[in-house]
């Protein structure tokens, strides 16, 4: 059973109480937990044996573009600031070794499903280089007609000529960055951007047939209020997007440089933040949108609502997903693949990535091969991230496990959570309830075995 947006339950109370730092979970285990001993040679070996029984599923790619003319403040991704499209221009070619490279070592089919172009900024190219990048991919891989894919995209830096040229190479999905059109908070966080130069890029995408148009809102910046935000989100709701991501802010200066611009006394209070997110919750039920899980609202008729109804949501390192554990392929600096059961991330910095491929040899920095009890783990998490429910009965007869002598610890400690009315256990049912579906990034952290032997979770931002 999938819950309905009248029946999401906002209370500050309870999620005062449970309000921790925890992982995302766009896999487990997190990215936090890859080993350097998991090398190129790992990544080569699973790429070489992806079939299972001579059957390969259609595959998702994954492209870092990581560049960014100006720098916002509040910005945790790995990306780097120039205007010099010398430096795109050198990085295109070498993605293009990449695709060649992991292609080269491909078992199974090269179709493709679901593609994705993320940042730092993709629109950060120029036409021409958009159109090598999708050229590139094309001689390695096929994308399968009904596929998803998707682009982010900085109105600032697009205009409808630019988003009718990424209709034409393929893509049919947006992802808008606005994160909030107060002034003062714009300014404050070094990103200043027009509702008409947004509200120009939500038209162009319908005018050539973009399936699904995303809007990005983060609540916790400096300078926010409630009555602003208000503002914001009426704005935007006149856009009528199809889905919308509304983002907490993670404070954590000592990690990403940038954010040391921003002053902490102008951050909204943590009573102001839940005021917020309270705010947002209840104007984009109003309008009609489904609560898909995190900080993710679609409409009902949105491919996301319709998945989560029929049981086929997923989470990957893109977010919530409609087609169900593909391996993932990810190409450029810092990126994440997901090949049979394992993970491998690429070299941070370019220098790096660079010389591995002139090296011709994968540039991978670190992963990880799960483990069963990882693949379990797994496997919870990811019923309890995407459907609110766990069949115990289904855990059992796939893993094969006494699920309440495995995870007797684990049932112990959701008994608070139960007590709270956060979740119910019951039969072979644990059920995820409506005051709980806001904090099921805490429930799950029962689950994370990793964290359980290391209890210090300071590196995550917060739950809410």
């Amino acid at each position: 059973m999938v819950l309905s947006t009248e029946q999401l339950v906002f209370d500050q109370e309870i999620i005062r109480r449970f309000d921790v730092n925890g992982p995302r979970y766009t896999s487990y285990p997190t990215a936090d937990r890859f080993v350097e001993a998991f090398d190129a040679s790992a990544a080569a070996l699973w790429l070489g044996k992806r079939t299972i029984g001579g059957i390969s599923r259609p595959l998702s790619l994954y492209f870092h573009i990581p560049f960014c003319n100006t720098i916002c403040y509040y910005c945790a991704c790995n990306k780097i600031i120039t205007k010099d499209h010398g430096r795109s221009a050198r990085y295109l070619k070498y993605l293009a070794r990449e695709i060649e490279l992991q292609s080269s070592l491909l078992d199974g089919g090269h179709e493709v499903i679901q593609l994705h172009w993320g940042g730092g900024t993709p629109t950060f190219l120029s036409d021409d280089e958009m159109r090598k990048l999708m050229a590139a991919t094309l001689r390695s891989f096929h994308l399968i007609e009904g596929g998803e894919f998707s682009i982010e995209v900085d109105p600032r830096k697009v205009n409808a000529d630019t988003v009718a040229l990424l209709g034409e190479l393929g893509f049919n999905r947006m992802s808008v960055g606005v994160q909030d059109f107060d002034m003062a908070v714009q300014r404050a966080i070094n990103r200043v951007q027009s509702e008409e130069e947004t509200a120009l890029v939500v038209h162009s995408a319908r005018q050539n047939g973009f399936k699904s148009i995303s809007i990005d809102l983060i609540y916790g910046l400096p300078g926010q209020s409630v009555e602003g935000f208000e503002r914001t989100l009426e704005r935007v709701l006149a856009m009528n997007p199809d889905r919308f991501s509304i983002y907490n802010y993670a404070h954590l200066p000592t990690l990403f440089k940038p954010q040391r611009r921003i002053n902490e006394a102008e951050l909204p209070s943590p009573d102001t933040r839940l005021a917020i997110l309270a705010l947002a919750i209840q104007k984009l039920t109003a309008a009609g949108y489904i609560y898909i899980g995190m900080d993710h609202f679609a409409k009902p008729d949105d491919e996301l609502a319709i998945a989560q109804r029929q049981g086929r949501l997923h989470r990957n390192f893109q977010g919530y997903s409609t087609y169900a554990d593909c391996d993932m392929l990810s190409f450029g600096i810092s990126s994440i693949s997901k090949v049979g059961p394992s993970y491998s991330q690429n070299m941070k910095t370019l220098d790096e990535y660079y010389s591995r491929l002139d090296a011709k040899v994968l540039p991978v920095l670190r992963g990880i091969e799960l483990s069963a009890d990882d693949i379990l783990r797994r496997a919870i998490i990811q019923a309890l991230m995407c459907h609110f429910e766990l069949s115990i009965e289904s855990i059992e007869s796939a893993h094969l496990v006494d699920f309440k002598t495995y995870f007797a610890a684990e049932l112990a400690d959701l008994q608070d959570m139960q007590a709270a009315g956060l979740v119910r256990i019951e039969g072979d049912w644990i059920t995820v309830l409506p005051p709980g579906r806001m904090l099921v990034r805490a429930i799950s952290m029962v689950f994370d075995r990793y964290l359980r032997a290391d209890r210090q979770r300071t590196r995550y931002s917060k739950v809410i």
